[in-house]
């Protein structure tokens, strides 16, 4: 049985390019991806250092043989599909073209592709919020707290702080490698 060594790491939904250029240092290191579980457990097996690059795209619709096959025939190897992320990857050693270490072929695609996250990751995350945490926070205006209110304020109010990072962060990450690539 192969060697195996699991590694919790978290990358935002705006992080995908750092969390592929972090599994190829994985790789390099003679650490191949199986396989990503929930929440942010990465498992990987013991392999011969290589050179390879990582690629993830965002599909939030079934992955079919075709769509597969199309990056297989491009050299990519298909090993995954994680909360609507599809991991790919391809030996550096079949790279023939700057443009074959990309598996979008314009910036139009990966424009889309970042525009598809927003639409189906941010714009929920934004929703949630409103219509769940800030009706909470309109308790504040009691005269008496009971310690079941003091203990749900806090709850509700680390949700808010972590809500308002994340919907910053990552909308304002996204937005701005949409604008780099409309340049």
């Amino acid at each position: 049985m192969a060697k195996t060594k699991t590694i919790m790491k978290i990358f935002t939904i705006a992080d995908y390019e750092e969390e592929e250029k972090w599994l190829a240092s994985q790789h390099g290191k003679g650490w191949r991806l199986t396989k990503v579980i929930i929440p942010f457990f990465y498992v990987f097996e013991a392999s011969e250092p290589e050179k390879v690059i990582y690629q993830l795209e965002f599909k939030e619709s079934k992955v079919t043989d075709d769509y597969l096959k199309m990056y297989e025939d491009y050299g990519w190897e298909y090993f995954g599909t994680y909360l609507g992320w599809n991991y790919f990857r391809k030996p550096e050693s079949e790279i023939e073209t700057e443009s074959d270490r990309e598996i979008f072929s314009d910036a139009e695609s990966k424009i889309a592709m970042i525009e598809q996250v927003f639409q189906s990751r941010i714009w929920p995350l934004l929703i949630v919020f409103v219509a769940v945490i800030l009706p909470q926070l309109s308790d504040l205006d009691k005269d008496v707290f009971k310690t079941s209110d003091i203990v749900f304020l806090i709850i509700y109010l680390v949700l808010f702080g972590l809500y308002i990072f994340a919907i910053i962060y990552c909308g304002l990450k996204l937005f701005r490698m949409k604008k780099n690539l409309e340049k």
